[in-house]
């Protein structure tokens, strides 16, 4: 499947702001998922989420994500809006990586590097819905794709499912699973959500509060790759462990243009922990996260440049926060990484966990 061949046969969507379309006899189709105050619209088209309203301080309803007005965009997309990423998310250094004595040579789609799993990653696939339960107690829809032997010079067939669950009050849930069929694989899911909490055609996201709970980053080289290494973030602008501001020291990190690091989060290998918090004191929302992985990558929308948006809107740069919990970038290629290998027999498990409120949470203001 080719990204020209996903620009046939364009649907208008009206009610949803967006325009979509058919792929040969498989549609795209929008999937609605409301629970209280929360209303989730997402995809079979890379899983995708479109949007997600929730409520501010003073009960006005505004939609938090930013994401494209049209199929034929996110066909060419370059910034991953609201996508399942994989089959591994982030950079693999050098489009390369050895398992097992075989050399695996990935296609290049960031300079010498792969990018969010490779030309065609899993965020330009079409998913099967495998189960959409719109209504009752936890609303919830769970997508399926089956990624086959060498797609994008991966090794080995994978099956892998990605689950988006509204419950309890204000509070969502992204559960990804991937089990190898017949060969060890590299699998890193992760979902790029692009985040303002001041509405996703609010500006920008510079007066906005951060908290990471990781006391050390992974640093990278001139190519965004890490190098193996790790750094404290005490004493520096990477330093979120208390809740900052984040335009207040952004232009003094070494990445171009903002934040784009991966931090390491603190707590114990394997469980739930928190990863970070956002806050919008302007529409007091709040939204904070749990995750499994060990890391989460901080990046601040630097290169949006006057991209075309939903219902009429142009973001810009910074004009979103993402918040990607994931596993460390090139992780195959730094055996000191926690690995991302998963054999045949032992299941991948990626949980995410949101909580969203309209109140300060402790420490901010």
């Amino acid at each position: 499947m080719t990204k020209i061949s996903l620009v046939l046969s364009f649907l208008f969507l009206a009610a949803s702001g967006f325009a979509y379309g058919s792929v040969k006899k498989e549609d795209i189709k929008v999937f609605d998922l409301k629970k209280g105050d929360i209303s989730l619209k997402v995809t079979n088209y890379g899983a995708t989420i479109l949007s997600l309203v929730l409520p501010d301080k003073n009960g006005k309803m505004v939609d938090v994500i930013l994401a494209y007005r049209s199929l034929m965009d996110y066909t060419n997309d370059t910034s991953y809006f609201g996508a399942t990423v994989g089959r591994v998310g982030n950079r693999i250094g050098g489009a390369q990586f050895t398992l097992n004595g075989i050399h695996y040579k990935l296609p290049a789609n960031e300079g010498n590097s792969t990018l969010h799993g490779g030309i065609i990653g899993f965020s330009d696939v079409l998913w099967k819905v495998k189960k959409y339960r719109r209504e009752g107690p936890n609303p919830s829809i769970t997508f399926t794709y089956h990624s086959f032997d060498g797609e994008e010079g991966f090794p080995g067939d994978l099956l892998v499912r990605v689950s988006y669950t509204l419950y309890g009050k204000n509070q969502m849930s992204i559960i990804m699973k991937a089990k190898a069929l017949n060969k060890p694989t590299p699998v890193n899911l992760l979902n790029h959500a692009y985040w303002n909490l001041g509405g996703h055609n609010s500006g920008d996201i510079l007066n906005e509060q951060v908290q990471i709970f990781g006391s050390k980053t992974t640093p990278l080289d001139s190519n965004l790759i890490p190098t193996g290494k790790f750094a404290s973030v005490k004493g520096t602008p990477y330093d979120f462990l208390k809740p900052h501001v984040i335009g207040s020291r952004i232009k003094q990190v070494s990445e171009t243009n903002g934040y784009n690091v991966n931090y390491v989060i603190d707590g114990k290998k394997g469980k739930i922990n928190r990863a970070a918090i956002a806050y919008d004191n302007k529409s007091g929302r709040a939204m904070e996260i749990w995750t499994n992985a060990p890391g989460v990558q901080f990046y601040t929308s630097n290169y949006l440049g006057n991209v075309k948006g939903k219902n009429g809107a142009v973001y810009k740069d910074h004009g979103a926060l993402c918040l990607e919990t994931q596993a460390f970038p090139d992780s195959v290629n730094h055996p000191n990484f926690p690995s991302t290998i998963v054999s045949p027999g032992k299941d991948y498990k990626h949980y995410m966990f949101f909580k969203f409120s309209t109140k300060a949470p402790r420490g901010f203001t």
